[in-house]
């Protein structure tokens, strides 16, 4: 006994509905194409796009064909033993006379020498005076155990600005003021703890 076996669509044995409401989605109203119809013959121009693939595919061997012989010019060029610029080859050529470096290795290597001999020995920096000069460690020492120089304290107020009345004695320290920072310490201002 043969067994029918369902639709492949859903459809039954008289096909599709005659109107777009009896499908059961969207999609099941294109499963099965109608008979008599085809492409549309409006939208695309076959031949223009055969003639733009002719045109790409002529243009691309025009294209490697030019890159061929470009890169076989320039192995050509690469290949000749002519230098075209004659002191790049040259490593050690001394320039014409009169020459005020003849050896500027030893010369750096010296000056360095008596750069190093300064910094790390005593010597007069002049007799006369008694001015004498120390190695760096020491004289860095020394500034760390005697401190460095300070600009003395300012007793008096600076002058008011144009206009404003003069205090009649302002205190030279005021408490809550303290050096700003954009003025290097020269004015004072009061800052929030």
């Amino acid at each position: 006994m043969a067994h029918a076996h369902p639709p492949a669509h859903g459809f039954g044995e008289a096909g599709p509905p005659a109107h777009a409401a009896a499908h059961a989605s969207a999609e099941h109203e294109y499963l099965v194409t109608p008979p008599g119809s085809g492409h549309e013959h409006t939208d695309a121009n076959v031949w223009i796009i055969v003639k733009f693939g002719l045109w790409l595919v002529i243009s691309a061997l025009v294209i490697h064909v030019g890159l061929g012989f470009l890169f076989a010019l320039f192995v050509k060029q690469s290949e000749e033993t002519v230098v075209e610029f004659p002191l790049a080859g040259q490593e050690h050529r001394l320039p014409a006379a009169p020459r005020l470096q003849q050896f500027p290795e030893n010369e750096f290597h010296d000056f360095r020498g008596r750069e190093e001999a300064v910094l790390h020995q005593y010597g007069w920096v002049n007799k006369e005076t008694g001015v004498v000069r120390m190695p760096i460690d020491q004289a860095m020492r020394l500034a760390v155990e005697r401190g460095l120089p300070a600009r003395a304290a300012q007793t008096s107020a600076p002058p008011p600005p144009a206009g404003e009345p003069a205090a009649e004695s302002a205190p030279a320290q005021v408490p809550g003021l303290m050096p700003s920072d954009s003025s290097a310490g020269r004015t004072m201002e009061r800052r929030r703890q």
